[in-house]
C-alpha cells in the first residue's frame, strides 16, 4: 500500500516541528517532543514531499505478484442439508453456476460433505451439477464448523475452484467467511447478482450504503472468489431426467476431523410457516394508519390463500413481527403472486422481493418506485382499493360455491 515516509534521523526543535505542521492543508503531521508522525488525516496529496524532502517520500505500493487465473477451474456450490435433507437454496446455486460456468468454459462442481449422504448425491447431477465430490464421514454427521471448514479447506486445496457459492444461510454465513480467511481472498455477501468476464473475474453485486447504490465487487488478484447469495434470489433448473454427471468420493485424514464442539443433543424445532414458502402474499407498508388496520391486509390474504408480509416501518413500531419483514435487513422472497399495500418501493425492499412472479402494486402517489418493477400498478388508497377487492373476491367464492351446489 501506498504511503508517506518519515526521514528523521534527529530530534526537531519546535520552530521547525511547527513550521513543518502547517504545510499540510489537512492537518495530517503531527509534532511531538521532537519527533514527526502522519496520521490518518493523510490524503496523499504530495506536498510534504516536494516542501519538506529532507523529512517525508513518498513510497509507491509495492506491486502484488499478480496470480495466475488457468490453474483455477471451475464454479463449486456448497452443499447445504440437514442430514441429507438439501436446502433448496443449494440448487438454485447450481443454476446461477451453470449459467456462470458456461460463460467461460468451466465444470459445475459441488462439495457435499456429511454422513451417510452417498445416495443423496445423485440428486445434484439432476439439477446441473458436472461432478459431486462427496465426504462421506462419520465425523461429519452432525455440523461442527470446525471440521466442515477443514472440508472445505482440503477441497479447494485439491481441486482450486475459481467460483465458490455459497448460501446466505445461517451455517452458510457461518462457513464461507472462515474458509476464504483460510486462503486471504474475498467474500461479497447477500449478493443479489453475479457476472463473470471472459478472464474468470467474477463480479459480485449488492446493494450497499444502506441500499443507496448497487456495488459492483471484484477481486481480480485473488482466488477462489468466494460470494454468498440468499434463498430465493436465484432460479434453479428443470430437474434433469437422465443427469450424465458423476460422483467422485473423497478421503480426508480424520484427524483433521476434530472438534471441540461435542453434540449431546438434537430436538428437532416445531415447523413453522415463513413467508419464503409462501406462494401469494399481501404487504403491509407505510400506509397503514393504526394496528388495527392490519385486519384488512389479512382479510385480502386470507381470501388468497396467502400470508401477511410487512416493510420495515410497521416492524419498528411493533406492529408485525420481524419474520415477515422484506427486504435486506428482513427476508427474501419469490412468491408467484405478491401484492403491496401502500410500499413505496425502497431499494432494500425491491431487492427482497422483486423476482416475484407477479407483483401488484397498490399507491395513492403515481410517482411511488414499487410502480418501476410491478406487473400491474393501482393507484388509488389502499381504504378504498382493498375492501373493493374483498368483497370482489368474496362475492367470486359465492358464485362458485352456488354453482357447485346447482
Amino acid at each position: 500500500m501506498a504511503k508517506i515516509e518519515i526521514i528523521q534521523s534527529e530530534k526537531i526543535n519546535d520552530p521547525q516541528g511547527q513550521e513543518i505542521i502547517g504545510i499540510c492543508p489537512f492537518g495530517a503531521i503531527e509534532f511531538n517532543d521532537g519527533k514527526l508522525d502522519i496520521n490518518s488525516a493523510c490524503k496523499m496529496c504530495k506536498i510534504c514531499t516536494k516542501q519538506k524532502p529532507q523529512y517525508f517520500k513518498f513510497v509507491e505500493d509495492k506491486k502484488k505478484k499478480e496470480i495466475d487465473k488457468s490453474l483455477w477451474n471451475g464454479v463449486v456450490v456448497y452443499v447445504e442439508h440437514t442430514y441429507g435433507d438439501i436446502h433448496p437454496v443449494t440448487f438454485e446455486l447450481l443454476g446461477k453456476a451453470r449459467e456462470l460456468a458456461h460463460k467461460i468454459g468451466h465444470e459445475v462442481f459441488a462439495l457435499f460433505a456429511g454422513y451417510d449422504i452417498q445416495e443423496k448425491a445423485q440428486e445434484l447431477l439432476h439439477y446441473g451439477a458436472d461432478k459431486v465430490f462427496v465426504y462421506d464421514k462419520k465425523e461429519l454427521k452432525d455440523f461442527r464448523i470446525e471440521p466442515y471448514a477443514k472440508v472445505f479447506e482440503d477441497f479447494i486445496h485439491k481441486q482450486k475452484p475459481s467460483v465458490v457459492l455459497v448460501g446466505g444461510t445461517t451455517i452458510g454465513r457461518s462457513l464461507a467467511p472462515r474458509v476464504a480467511a483460510r486462503f486471504k481472498t474475498g467474500l461479497t455477501a447477500d449478493c443479489t447478482c453475479l457476472e463473470i468476464d471472459a478472464n474468470t473475474d467474477l463480479s459480485q453485486i449488492r446493494p450497499a450504503f444502506g441500499g443507496n447504490i448497487m456495488a459492483h465487487i471484484k477481486t481480480p488478484n485473488s482466488r477462489p472468489q468466494f460470494a454468498t447469495v440468499r434463498y430465493k434470489i436465484f432460479t434453479s433448473l428443470e430437474r434433469m431426467c437422465q443427469p450424465k454427471g458423476q460422483i467422485i468420493s473423497c478421503d480426508i485424514d480424520k484427524s483433521s476431523l476434530t472438534s471441540k464442539i461435542k453434540v449431546l443433543d438434537i430436538r428437532e424445532k416445531e415447523k413453522a410457516k415463513y413467508i419464503e414458502d409462501a406462494e401469494v402474499l399481501v404487504v403491509a407498508g407505510r400506509a397503514i394508519q393504526k394496528e388495527e388496520d392490519l385486519a384488512m391486509i389479512e382479510n385480502l390474504a386470507n381470501q388468497l390463500g396467502g400470508m401477511v408480509a410487512s416493510t420495515r416501518p410497521l416492524i419498528e413500531a411493533g406492529w408485525t413481527d420481524p419474520k415477515v419483514q422484506i427486504g435486506l435487513s428482513g427476508r427474501t422472497v419469490k412468491p408467484k403472486l405478491i401484492i403491496t399495500c401502500g410500499v413505496s418501493g425502497s431499494v432494500q425492499f425491491r431487492a427482497g422481493m422483486e423476482n416475484s412472479d407477479t407483483i401488484i402494486a397498490i399507491n395513492s402517489d403515481p410517482k411511488a418506485s414499487i410502480f418501476d418493477i410491478a406487473n400491474y400498478s393501482i393507484i388509488g388508497d389502499i381504504y378504498e382499493v382493498i375492501p373493493k377487492l374483498i368483497a370482489k373476491l368474496q362475492l367470486e367464492k359465492a358464485d362458485e360455491a352456488a354453482a357447485t351446489q346447482a
